[in-house]
């Protein structure tokens, strides 16, 4: 949930299973919401920013309201529904064709109050002699109906100029009371999320990190439950610290294959991967009651293998002040299980009580300008003639081992390319010495770095 209150928000609210999430993707452009014939999927509030009508917007949604709370679960989906109504621009309401049921009157109920920003869409009207059927939802009292099917695009267009109408209003009343939100429409050239630094909470099921997105948010924007697997899709927020826009995706919890129940958490697992992927700084949360797992591992080696930045967060780590003692040995234990993440930075926290999430951000961005740091080829290899001298490639059998210059050729991910007189049996162990000092002279100790050998006449 974006706190940038710059651009208009529509939401998108309904009873489960009318077809808000196809709706989301079908405004969106592309598949981002999880969809499926079974009633519930979405339970957490997805925002992404799009452009619709010309206007760029904050497209939100959803998870279904229940007229009957049957758990738990379905009264902290309403309430952020309805929480998300209240700062709505325009209200995409959405209705199935058939009977109108009790969950249909009790939002129409909640959002009453509202009805001059409520566009009331009568969903599944697969074809064109069904939309008079439509017309006895006059009586919800939103105005006109709009009848369409968003699963095949029959009259997005009509309920886009429907949006392009309310979008139109809201910014023109804006623009005379000199609110951002008119003000800001017209830029339309600019990158939506502009230069914002993109990290990804990912890890095990359970592990707090919907406890830590909201905290971060301000908010209660992803589902906080005892019960592993809650959030489903990614959850996106944007917040600033010290200067920094930062935009937070709160992804489903991964666990191993052989637990993934259905298409509907394999697609989340999937999108937890696609989004750290995607994503600047990886913060990885483990469980400081459960300690390290094979699956943490697994999560932490894809990251790596993209070359992806990670912080560890070690969370429930529920002391004010921390003991070093106790620090140290989890330091330990960790850097044994993971020889491969021995350069990733560990800030143990409390997501539910606030402790070292300061360290956690202010970690984050470090790492973040680490990664796009870039050092220029003759200071490289400036510093490379000092390290020879000093330690010179160890003789093998036959002509000698020369460096003969290394460049560096990415940021993000960090990559160098070191150029050698012949590169089979090239000693792994000068590689990595070559790859330390990099870390320890310019400064990527929080950073994978990658040094390719090449053969070069140079």
């Amino acid at each position: 949930m974006s706190t940038d209150g710059a651009y208009p928000r529509i939401v998108i609210v309904g009873r489960p299973n009318v077809g808000k999430s196809t709706l989301f993707n079908r405004l969106y452009g592309r598949r981002r919401a999880i969809t499926a014939p079974t009633a519930g999927v979405t339970r957490d509030v997805i925002e992404e920013s799009c452009v619709l009508a010309e206007i760029p917007v904050y497209l939100v949604d959803t998870g279904g309201i229940k007229a009957e709370f049957l758990e738990e679960l379905d009264k902290d989906i309403a309430y952020r529904a309805i929480s998300s109504v209240n700062n709505a621009d325009v209200i995409l309401f959405l209705v199935e064709l058939g009977e109108l049921t009790a969950e249909d009157y009790l939002i129409a109920e909640k959002i009453r109050s509202r009805a001059s920003k409520v566009i009331l869409v009568v969903n599944k009207v697969d074809v064109e002699q069904k939309e008079c059927q439509a017309s006895e939802f006059y009586s919800m009292g939103f105005g006109e109906p709009l009848a369409m099917s968003a699963e095949h695009g029959r009259n997005v267009g009509s309920l886009l100029g429907r949006i392009s109408q309310k979008l139109r209003r809201v910014c023109s009343r804006n623009l005379e009371s000199g609110d951002a939100k008119g003000k800001e429409v017209g830029i339309l050239g600019r990158e939506l999320q502009g230069n914002q630094l993109v990290a990804a909470l990912v890890g095990k099921p359970n592990t707090g990190k919907s406890t830590l997105f909201n905290r971060l948010s301000g908010g209660e924007y992803s589902l906080v439950s005892k019960l592993a697997g809650t959030t489903r899709d990614t959850v996106v927020s944007t917040l600033e610290y010290r200067g920094r826009s930062i935009r937070l995706i709160d992804t489903a919890g991964q666990r191993r294959k052989s637990r993934i129940a259905g298409n509907v958490e394999y697609y989340s697992v999937n999108r937890a991967i696609v989004a750290m992927f995607s994503t600047d700084v990886t913060v990885l949360l483990i469980d400081a009651e459960e300690g390290l797992s094979e699956q943490d591992k697994k999560i932490a080696d894809q990251a790596v293998k993209k070359g992806c930045a990670v912080v560890m967060a070690i969370n429930k780590w529920d002391e004010r002040v921390v003991d070093r003692v106790r620090l140290k040995k989890v330091l330990d234990r960790i850097h044994f299980k993971f020889p491969v993440l021995n350069w990733a930075p560990i800030v143990p926290i409390s997501a539910l009580e606030g402790y070292g999430i300061d360290k956690l951000l202010n970690t984050v961005i470090k790492v973040d300008e680490q990664q796009r740091r870039r050092v220029e080829t003759s200071k490289l290899n400036r510093a490379l003639g000092e390290w020879l001298n000093l330690t010179p490639v160890p003789t093998g059998a036959g002509r000698p081992y020369r460096v003969k210059y290394i460049t560096q050729v990415s940021v993000r991910p960090t990559r160098f390319i070191g150029f050698v007189n012949r590169k089979k049996g090239f000693p792994e162990a000068y590689r990595q010495f070559l790859v330390n000092q990099i870390r320890r002279v310019f400064g990527f100790d929080l950073v994978p770095v990658e040094l390719e050998l090449r053969e070069g006449k140079r």
